[in-house]
């Protein structure tokens, strides 16, 4: 694994009852003799631990660098594929009985096309009763409005990790901007690497990384303009209801 797919793993931790969640519903895909799609699925942080429960697992993600560290989380593990594809234009010639698509990663769909473009492929990559699920953001309005305001462009610390090969600190900072009639929120990292006595020994400064920021009946309308039935809408993990307060939205949906 490479420092940028390390630090990755380092600074994306698990949400509440994540992977309990999806590990519920391999019961179904296992009876009915299924696999598992992980739509842009990293370094394989949701992936690697359903295939070590033994279901069969086929993540995809643009990213080699990724795709290496996954695999070398399951170096020896027979039911487990990993490949370089878009999420809008792959086609691996078998179908599944649930795909996923963790981590809010759906936002890296920026236009309607796209989305429609990418849950169409994942339909057709479904068998007919397959599951989907799709973890979204779940926007603060509030936030997105002090974006505008003394927020927006500013770095502000966000974690203090350590160097994966070096062993040195590594201070984080992000700053995010919002463009309204996109719905684009726009993510800047900065890594600051500290010395032995805390003071920045050098700096890595990443490309811009933007973000869609879906709406619930946004989302709602895609899922049915492409065919998709809705099970259930969650605020968290925890199958709490999708409310004012939630942070998060889990996408429930079938193809009929």
């Amino acid at each position: 694994m490479t420092a940028n797919s390390q630090f990755y793993d380092a600074a994306v931790p698990d949400w509440p009852g994540e992977i309990d969640f999806y590990c519920a519903l391999l019961s179904d895909v296992e009876r009915h003799g299924g696999s598992v799609l992980e739509v842009a699925c990293g370094t394989g942080r949701v992936a690697a631990r359903l295939a070590q429960s033994g279901v069969r697992v086929v993540g995809i993600d643009r990213s080699a660098d990724f795709l290496a560290g996954a695999r070398a989380k399951t170096a020896g593990l027979p039911n487990v594929r990993w490949e370089k594809a878009d999420m809008r234009s792959f086609d691996l010639g078998e179908t599944f009985a649930l795909a996923i698509i963790p981590g809010h990663a759906f936002q890296h769909m920026l236009t309607p096309a796209d989305q429609l473009t990418c849950l169409e492929n994942i339909r057709r990559h479904l068998v007919a009763g397959g599951r989907l699920v799709v973890h979204l953001d779940h926007q603060d309005v509030d936030w997105l409005g002090e974006l505008y305001g003394a927020k927006g462009g500013i770095f502000e610390p966000t974690q203090l990790v350590v160097h994966p090969q070096t062993g040195q600190r590594v201070q984080v900072y992000e700053s995010w901007s919002y463009e309204r009639a996109t719905q684009t929120a726009t993510l800047r990292t900065r890594r600051e690497i500290l010395d032995d006595d805390g003071n920045v020994a050098e700096v890595d400064e990443h490309d811009p990384m933007p973000l869609h920021c879906v709406f619930p009946f946004e989302m709602e309308h895609l899922l049915a303009r492409v065919g998709f039935e809705v099970e259930a809408v969650y605020g968290d993990f925890l199958r709490q209801p999708l409310g004012e307060q939630s942070a998060e939205m889990i996408w429930v949906a079938r193809k009929p």
